[in-house]
């Protein structure tokens, strides 16, 4: 092969920024023309972008539909990668542009709602703004799953969630406390002991998250190491609109100690620790393993850590939340 012939060769192995940038909102928008107008771009140069990336790949990325595009397997695993590389790519333009003015840039980091995490918010505002005023931050209040698939697909730095006692490939979690679940019920429909056994719940109207949920799968392999059901009477995700369920007594519910201290704050209600067995929900801080943390992310970890040694029922080690103990 001449040498000319191999430099050829290797430039077909070349993609080019832009083109990523142009496919990843193609495929985050759904249509060409739509992406188009976004981007600026006239629609037959934006096509013509994404056939030469198709020729680059030697793949098709796309397939057209009558209702837009959406991406074919290969186009997948390209988003995927597209999205981490772009990513570095601003980490690496935000590093170099403060390297000589202190740690700035943005980190964006998801709090699991009905969890310890969601009192983490303000906390870690305040820290932040304090010691990193050039810091960014993008707080996302989600469940869980979605936090997960956000980390793995390199749009979301780090999220602290339920979860960790199943290796999930791509992911890693560090875990930061654990917290036992209550069952919780309006005053009006009369108050329980401090502790409850399961198979004195198994006839009670229960409003839980949905299945896919780490906390309502939890209660669900309690009740069935017991041979019992949960009596499920509806599915709520939103923690307001349980709060108005309690307050309103319709029913009861069960909720990591944390959440289940909200609603006690603010309706009348009451709530007991279930046992037999005990339910314990970890949290933990879920982050790519690996795709590496920029400084900044870093430095938001790091308080993240040091505001979880606070909390009672932590698991850190022992100088975890100092700057040597983060990985």
């Amino acid at each position: 092969m001449t040498l000319k012939r191999a430099r050829r060769k290797k430039r077909n192995y070349v993609m080019n920024i832009r083109r990523l940038q142009y496919f990843v909102k193609i495929v985050d928008i759904g249509s060409l023309t739509q992406a188009a107008d976004v981007l600026h771009v006239a629609q037959p140069a934006l096509s013509q972008q994404l056939a030469t990336l198709e020729a680059e790949v030697r793949q098709q990325l796309l397939l057209r539909t009558t209702r837009g595009v959406t991406p074919t397997e290969a186009g997948k695993v390209l988003y995927r990668h597209a999205q981490l590389i772009l990513r570095q790519c601003e980490q690496a333009k935000s590093e170099m542009s403060a390297s000589n003015a202190g740690i700035n840039g943005a980190v964006s980091v998801g709090l699991a709602p009905g969890t310890a995490a969601a009192g983490l918010a303000l906390p870690l505002l305040r820290t932040t703004r304090a010691r990193h005023p050039g810091i960014l931050l993008y707080l996302n209040e989600t469940y869980g799953s979605t936090l997960s698939e956000m980390i793995m697909n390199g749009r979301m730095d780090m999220a602290v969630l339920y979860g960790g006692k199943v290796p999930v490939h791509g992911l890693s979690f560090l875990p930061l406390l654990n917290e036992e679940l209550y069952l919780v019920g309006p005053n009006r429909l009369g108050a329980y002991p401090d502790e409850v056994p399961i198979i004195e719940c198994a006839h009670l109207e229960l409003y839980l998250a949905r299945p896919y949920n780490v906390v309502r799968r939890m209660v669900d392999e309690a009740f069935a190491a017991a041979n019992l059901k949960p009596h499920v009477v509806a599915e709520i995700e939103s923690a307001s609109t349980l709060t108005s369920v309690i307050s309103d007594g319709l029913g009861m519910t069960i909720l990591p100690e944390s959440m289940a201290n909200q609603v006690l704050a603010s309706c009348a209600a009451w709530k007991s620790r279930l046992i037999n067995p005990t339910i314990v929900a970890p949290l933990a801080l879920c982050q790519s393993d690996y795709l590496p943390l920029s400084e900044p992310a870093q430095a938001i970890k790091e308080i993240l850590l040091e505001l979880i040694a606070e909390l009672p029922h932590h698991v850190l080690a022992p100088g975890k939340s100092s700057k040597r103990g983060v990985a």
